[in-house]
């Protein structure tokens, strides 16, 4: 079991570092090439199916369609991973896991604010200074709900053999789920924000694929762990501070200590980064739109050899 006192980062200029960035570049220059830059990526190919052979025009049916196909990936590629590790192992497959689901999430975000304000506006509330006020520190807030897992950075770009791993410090202590909780509170944010149809129905999507994402994340930590699961799963909630008030987990008196993590600067720095970019992403979005389709890509060569 993790145990935050323990926790080492490394030097920055240890090799392993060297390896995660080289490792964070290869993969994100894949799915710029491969997926996002038209001429050679297939994101637009993919985004054009779903509006124009799909969902005929209707963005409502579009992010549904996003809703599901995301989850299947997302979700089902990571359940898969006990059998995908064996034939692969475990740092191939967590390359095979992230790829496509780096590349629907780009397409459905970027998708997402092109069409927010699409659909039935059933209110308007974004001018009221104190509601903006108040959406920005939910939104703030929700990034500090991750799961612990997350700042295991080596293994996340597996430089470091991924793990499934069992925590039951620092914000696991508050909730089992922490991104349930975090998704819950960013899409409240944003919904509080956006009142429309397009958005309510994408927040609803993201949500329920984090609800599920509590049964199947708690199925995969038992097949894993076990006893040792069960044991924790006794002594925590879904729910925020259901357990503490039920007394089924206690707070030490240092507990603090827990969230006082090193990569809660990054997040912080990032979520501020994130919010004074929101211009730059409306324009990217707006460029992605208006630059519409450009058939094919790099791999056609290849798929019409294999034809």
């Amino acid at each position: 079991m993790f145990d935050w006192s323990n926790e080492k980062w490394g030097a920055l200029g240890e090799s392993g570092w060297i390896t995660f960035f080289a490792a964070v570049a290869t993969i994100l220059t894949a799915v710029a090439v491969l997926w996002i830059y038209p001429p050679t990526g297939y994101g637009d190919d993919f985004v054009s199916f779903l509006e124009n052979d799909v969902a005929h025009g209707n963005p409502h049916l579009v992010t549904l369609a996003f809703g599901i196909i995301f989850p299947i990936v997302h979700s089902g590629l990571a359940s898969l991973r006990p059998l995908g590790e064996k034939i692969v192992g475990a740092r191939t497959w967590r390359v095979i896991f992230a790829f496509p689901s780096l590349c629907l999430a780009y397409s459905w975000i970027v998708y997402f604010i092109s069409h927010a304000h699409d659909g039935i506006q059933f209110y308007d509330i974004s001018h009221i200074g104190w509601v903006h006020g108040l959406a920005w520190i939910v939104n703030f807030a929700s990034f500090l709900f991750l799961y612990p897992s997350v700042y295991n950075l080596k293994e996340v770009a597996a430089v470091e053999k991924p793990k499934i791993h069992l925590w039951e410090t620092g914000i696991i202590r508050i909730t089992r789920h922490p991104q349930y909780v975090g998704q819950a509170m960013w899409s409240g944010a944003h919904l509080a924000m956006v009142g429309t149809s397009f958005t309510a129905l994408t927040m609803a999507l993201l949500v329920g694929h984090h609800y599920f994402a509590c049964w199947n994340g708690d199925r995969r930590l038992e097949a894993e762990h076990g006893e040792s699961f069960l044991k924790i799963k006794e002594r925590t909630s879904i729910i925020p501070f259901q357990a503490i008030i039920e007394g089924r987990q206690q707070l030490p008196k240092d507990y603090y200590k827990e969230l006082i993590r090193a990569p809660f600067v990054l997040i912080a720095v990032g979520s501020i980064g994130a919010y004074f970019a929101h211009p730059y992403m409306q324009a990217g979005a707006a460029l992605a739109r208006n630059t519409g389709l450009v058939p094919g890509g790099i791999l056609d060569d290849i798929f019409l050899e294999l034809n």
